[in-house]
Formats: C-alpha cells, sequence, structure tokens
C-alpha cells in the first residue's frame, strides 16, 4: 500500500543534527578521539588545495589537471583527508569507533592465508635490494 500525498516519509536524523556547530560531514567525536587531530576549520595542504571546504573542483588540485604523467601518489596522505570533515566518518564502522568507543571486528579485509604486505617493506624477498 502506497502513500498518498498528503503523508509524510519519516526522516532519519541528520548528521551533526545533535550539535549545531558540526559540519554535515563531522561526527560527534568522543573526547580521546578529539585531542590532537588537527584544525577543525578549513586548510590549505602542501599543494595550495583547500580541504575541508566541500568544494572538490579546484584548480590546483592534481585531480583537476591530471595527465597520464599524473603520479596517483600526489595524492595520498593525511594533507588530503581532513582531521574531522571527511565524509568516511559517517559509515557506520568509524561511528561505532569514534563516537562509541567500539573498535572495528578484525578480519573483515584480512586474507588469513596471504600476506598482502609481503615484501613491501623493501626486505629483498620481492626482488628488492634492501
Amino acid at each position: 500500500m502506497g502513500m498518498n500525498e498528503n503523508e509524510q516519509r519519516p526522516q532519519a536524523p541528520a548528521i551533526g543534527a545533535d550539535d549545531p556547530d558540526l559540519d554535515p560531514y563531522e561526527i560527534e567525536f568522543l573526547p580521546e578521539f578529539r585531542a590532537g587531530r588537527g584544525p577543525r576549520g578549513p586548510f590549505v595542504n602542501g599543494s595550495g588545495v583547500v580541504i575541508g571546504d566541500h568544494m572538490y573542483e579546484s584548480p590546483q588540485s592534481p585531480l583537476s589537471n591530471w595527465t597520464e604523467e599524473t603520479d596517483p601518489a600526489v595524492m595520498a596522505g593525511d594533507e588530503w583527508v581532513h582531521p574531522f570533515k571527511d565524509v568516511g566518518f559517517l559509515t557506520s564502522e568509524n561511528r561505532d569507533y569514534f563516537e562509541r568507543g567500539i573498535p572495528p571486528k578484525g578480519g573483515i579485509f584480512a586474507h588469513p592465508d596471504k600476506d598482502a604486505a609481503y615484501g613491501a617493506a623493501g626486505d629483498g624477498v620481492s626482488g628488492e635490494e634492501p
């Protein structure tokens, strides 16, 4: 049975609805996860890109200037992730951990019979010189 035009669908609570100071991508971090996280406001990273303003198209961004020669590593690292305003915080696993202190279940992405990092440390196992 469908809804008639006068009925409203129930709305899920908005992220950050309990605290009007929170950005839509922020969550209510437990105190132990707030200290030392970094800036609350937007910041400019080493590539001149503003992080945390939700303006994902930026003339300075490697994504806006991508070529076959662009090394994807230029967009790796903490300087590309806002410490409070990242969409990844909205996942149920991250909310459980950062808001409720429930650690993630181990082994979700693990390969019990494979070591994905085997030889990655330059230990010579993968044929590299140490």
